[in-house]
């Protein structure tokens, strides 16, 4: 025993005794990589594909507007809006859900979000004026859907480490299942239906299927004890995280536009209303497909390495098969490939977010992430339609290059963020 632990007197000082009696802190046990874990899986796969995979499916939606005089007075424009007000008013929540689920934990605020998304929709059926529908279709299911999936994303990374991008990734995949079966879905019912049954069913089954997935959730707060902050503004001091900020904010742009445009722009080269919604089902059937492969690549050959080429892959390939498609082959070609792959924001956005930040600090970098891809969900979709050409040959060209510039623009900002990554851990390795 040190003699620091003495006093004059040859005996053990109160302090020492107390420092001997503390016990020691608790170290965090390791995410189990399987077991309940595969149960949450589920339950997020059944998350994004009731939350993500209905907002993506907004395409079909957006096409009938702009064919039809729904409402009067209501602009493309207005319509444009109500599709970015889904993600921007999912985003612009996150701190406040973060918070909430903080004190709350996760389930209450992802019930909250169940009903607020059923209602959305519903009461998008009754609305009458443009108006309602933002607050109803946009801002309400916006809502809605921030509730649910906020808390859902920090907790597969919490019991995943060595498969946490193949869990992602196949998490992931149900925003794809999802849009595929409301792509259909959706244009179906208003077929057969009516516009307003399509929204109220739709309303019903997200709400149902949301409240099962919110009882299943579990999280592992307990044993990592994260800060949970809800805008932890330390971590802007970062020139990694900016980058990982600016990756998302440009990517963002493309994403929204091809999500939200290939409806309408297969009716502009001509195709039927089935045919149109059948493009933005197929782009969801490529989704489904895609992203549990590329979670695969992820753990293989690494997270930043593999969401830098992805996103350069989808620039590219607007430019290639986008900018000369012209029938319904090529575009359902398009759709297929550009679905597995456009999304690589949503796919990576959590482990990069551990990769960058660590994984106490994920509920924090989350909500700082979902605040930056507010304003490019909100506006892309509205200036794609600013940039199209009505009555020319090619109505699409300034969105096609619009889109494919913002991927390549965004690639850089994710191969600068791999450099300074790298740099970081030679300079923790070999300090």
């Amino acid at each position: 025993m040190s003699k620091g632990t003495e006093d004059a007197n040859g005996t053990l000082s109160k302090e020492s005794i107390i420092e001997a009696l503390r016990p020691p802190e608790a170290v965090p046990s390791p995410p189990p990589d399987g077991g309940y874990g595969w149960v949450i899986l589920l339950a997020y796969v059944g998350v994004n594909a009731f939350t993500w995979g209905v907002v993506a499916s907004y395409g079909v939606y957006l096409a009938y507007y702009l064919a039809n005089n729904v409402y009067s007075g209501a602009s493309d424009i207005d319509f444009a809006f109500i599709g970015g007000l889904n993600f921007s008013s999912a985003m612009l929540v996150a701190p406040v859900v973060t918070i909430f689920a903080r004190r709350c934990g996760t389930q209450i605020p992802m019930i909250t979000g169940a009903i607020l998304i059923s209602a959305g929709f519903i009461s998008a059926s009754f609305a009458h004026e443009i108006w309602q529908l933002f607050l109803t279709q946009g801002v309400l299911v916006g809502f809605g859907v921030g509730f649910v999936a906020i808390p859902s994303i920090a907790t597969v990374p919490q019991w995943f480490d060595k498969k946490r991008s193949l869990a992602n990734g196949i998490g992931s995949a149900g925003s794809g299942i999802g849009g595929l079966i409301f792509s259909f879905g959706t244009q179906a019912m208003i077929d057969s239906i009516s516009l307003a049954w399509s929204l109220r069913i739709t309303g019903i089954i997200v709400g149902v299927m949301n409240l099962i997935a919110a009882l299943m959730i579990r999280n592992r707060n307990k044993a990592i004890k994260p800060p949970q902050r809800g805008f932890d503004t330390k971590l802007l001091r970062r020139y990694d995280v900016l980058l990982l900020l600016a990756w998302g904010f440009i990517s963002m742009l493309g994403y929204t536009t091809l999500l939200f445009s290939l409806s309408d722009f297969a009716r502009s080269i001509g195709l039927s209303a089935s045919q149109a919604s059948s493009i933005t089902a197929f782009l969801n059937l490529g989704t489904a497909i895609g992203r549990p492969l590329i979670g695969v690549v992820s753990d293989r050959y690494g997270r930043l390495e593999t969401a830098g080429i992805i996103t350069l892959v989808c620039g590219v390939t607007c430019f290639a098969i986008w900018l000369p498609a012209g029938s319904y082959g090529v575009t359902i070609f398009f759709a297929i490939v550009v679905g597995a792959i456009l999304g690589v924001f949503w796919m990576t956005a959590a482990p990069i977010c551990v990769e960058v930040a660590g994984l106490a600090e994920l509920p924090s970098t989350l909500s700082l992430t979902w605040m930056s891809v507010v304003l490019p969900t909100t506006f892309s979709e509205v200036i794609t339609l600013k940039l199209r050409r009505p009555g020319s040959g090619h109505v699409y060209l300034y969105p096609q290059i619009f889109a494919g510039l913002a991927y390549l623009v965004a690639s850089g900002c994710m191969y600068e963020l791999r450099r300074v990554n790298k740099r970081k851990k030679r300079q923790e390795c070999c300090p």
